[in-house]
């Protein structure tokens, strides 16, 4: 076994909690300023030229992470499921496309409050499309996020702006794109699945992006390259979390970007935090940090029954 692979293992062996949930709490602020500057540069620039730009660095990054853990960008990329392979890698496109242009639409605040939904899709959709339990406790909860949702969204007010649904059909792409990775885990590896997510996002990309190229001011140009520097050290904080902690532990804590985004929204983009906004998002928040605590209930019952 070579010293990456040993390392790697060891890492993964390990359960440093504190040390975990700092870098959640890092990794959520780093991709909340992302967002602040994917805001920004959308609001002057096509979103899919934004993005094409921002998953070639990101590529660049995969494939030097596929390298290190696999070897080699052959070994990383092997798969007995290429379709699947490519289609989460889409999804991902489409849901980074789409909650950016939520962004511009809304703001980062009712974005990221709608968005906080998706572990409660994640979990709705578990039992249908991965044959996993969703007991009631689990149901409860999500009825109660969804309930918040409603609440944002204000769907039987007479001012009701459909665009207000933009971020909702963000989160349901990422839970889908979530759900497919746990399925794809069951055959390959996650530096296999980390590989296809970004080349294949890279090149969808570019087939579509390049076509709405735009010329940018230096200054955008600084704000592409920070863009994108958050991008790589928000997923590389994000990896590094993982290998040191339990997600179980350290998951609940990513709601936090919601409130780094809302707090960048406020102070940069002159954006208000709605009351309906507030207590829906609270409620989103409380169902979603349930549903963790019973999943991590549950997988200790399991470890219990195993012994």
């Amino acid at each position: 076994m070579s010293r990456v692979t040993n390392r790697a293992a060891a890492m993964a062996q390990s359960n440093n909690v504190p040390l975990g949930i700092t870098l959640m709490v890092l990794t959520t602020f780093v991709f909340a300023v992302q967002d602040g500057l994917s805001r920004h540069l959308a609001s002057e620039y096509n979103v899919l030229m934004v993005v094409m730009i921002r998953y070639w660095f990101f590529a660049a990054f995969v494939i030097a992470i596929a390298k290190r853990h696999s070897g080699s960008v052959r070994a990383a990329a092997k798969t007995n499921q290429p379709i699947l392979q490519a289609c989460r890698g889409l999804l991902l496109a489409a849901e980074i496309c789409v909650m950016i242009v939520a962004f511009t639409v809304l703001g980062l605040v009712e974005s990221h409050a709608v968005f906080t939904c998706y572990p409660l899709l994640v979990a709705a959709l578990s039992g249908p499309v991965l044959g996993e339990s969703v007991g009631w406790r689990r149901w409860a909860a999500i009825g109660v996020g969804f309930v918040g949702v409603l609440i944002i969204l204000q769907p039987g007010m007479s001012v009701f702006d459909p665009a207000a649904a933009i971020p909702l059909v963000a989160a349901a792409l990422f839970a889908i794109y979530g759900l497919l990775t746990r399925y794809a885990a069951r055959n390959d590896k996650a530096a296999t699945s980390f590989f296809w997510t970004g080349v294949t996002g890279a090149i969808a990309m570019t087939f579509v992006g390049i076509w709405f190229w735009e010329p940018m001011t230096s200054t955008d140009w600084m704000y592409m390259g920070l863009l994108c520097v958050t991008g790589v050290t928000g997923h590389w904080l994000l990896i590094r979390c993982y290998e040191v902690a339990e997600a179980s532990a350290v998951q609940p804590f990513a709601y936090l970007q919601l409130v780094f985004a809302s707090i960048i929204g406020i102070s940069v983009f002159g954006e208000n935090i709605r009351t309906n906004v507030a207590v829906g998002a609270g409620l989103i928040v409380a169902a979603g940090l349930f549903t963790f605590w019973r999943e991590r209930q549950q997988g200790r019952s399991g470890q219990l029954l195993a012994k």
